[in-house]
C-alpha cells in the first residue's frame, strides 16, 4: 500500500493536533513524569508539574533534573519527620530520601484522594505538590487540601487549587 503526499500529511497534522490538546487524567497502570527542577544558582527549585490528576493505579516517578540540587519527594505524613496529614488516612506515605542529580524515584497511587508533598530541603521555598487520585467525592478526602497544619507560609502558597487540578488534569509552575 502506497500512500499519497496528502494522506501522510493529514496522519502527521492530527498527530500534531492531538498532542497540542490538553492533558486530562493519564490512563491508570501508565507512568507519569514529574521533574525536580531548580534555576543554576539555586535561587528557585520546583516540581513539575506541581499539580497533577490521575487515576488509581497510576505510577507517579520523580526525576531530579537539577544539577546543582539534592531532591526529595516526601508525602505530608506524621511518619515523615512528624509533618501534617496531608492525604488520605489508608494510603502509605512515602519518602524518596535524597534524590542526586539523574536519580529517580516511583509511587503507585491506590486510595483516591488528595496527596500533598514536599522537598524536604526546600519546602521552606515553596517546593510542594499536589496529587489528586480519582473524581472528588463530596464526603471527606477534599479535607487535606484545605488543612494547614504547620507548613512554611511560602508552601501554602504553593499548592495549586484542587479545582483547577481537576479542570486543567496538569498544572506546571513556570519559573524564569
Amino acid at each position: 500500500m502506497t500512500l499519497t503526499r496528502r494522506e501522510i500529511l493529514g496522519v502527521g497534522g492530527g498527530l500534531a493536533a492531538a498532542l497540542s490538546m490538553p492533558f486530562r487524567v493519564v490512563l491508570a497502570g501508565e507512568v507519569t513524569e514529574v521533574r525536580m527542577q531548580g534555576r543554576e544558582d539555586g535561587s528557585h527549585v520546583w516540581f513539575d508539574p506541581i499539580g497533577i490528576l490521575i487515576k488509581p493505579g497510576q505510577t507517579i516517578r520523580w526525576t531530579n533534573l537539577n544539577p546543582g540540587n539534592s531532591h526529595t519527594a516526601t508525602a505530608y505524613n506524621p511518619v515523615n519527620f512528624d509533618r501534617p496529614l496531608r492525604m488520605p488516612k489508608a494510603a502509605k506515605p512515602w519518602n524518596s530520601d535524597y534524590l542526586l542529580p539523574g536519580e529517580s524515584f516511583s509511587v503507585t497511587f491506590i486510595e483516591k484522594g488528595v496527596y500533598d508533598y514536599y522537598c524536604i530541603p526546600h519546602e521552606h521555598a515553596g517546593m510542594v505538590g499536589r496529587i489528586l487520585v480519582g473524581a472528588p467525592e463530596p464526603d471527606g478526602w477534599m479535607e487535606t487540601a484545605g488543612a494547614e497544619g504547620d507548613l512554611p507560609e511560602e508552601a501554602l502558597r504553593a499548592f495549586p487549587m484542587v479545582d483547577e487540578i481537576m479542570a486543567n488534569g496538569v498544572i506546571r509552575q513556570f519559573r524564569a
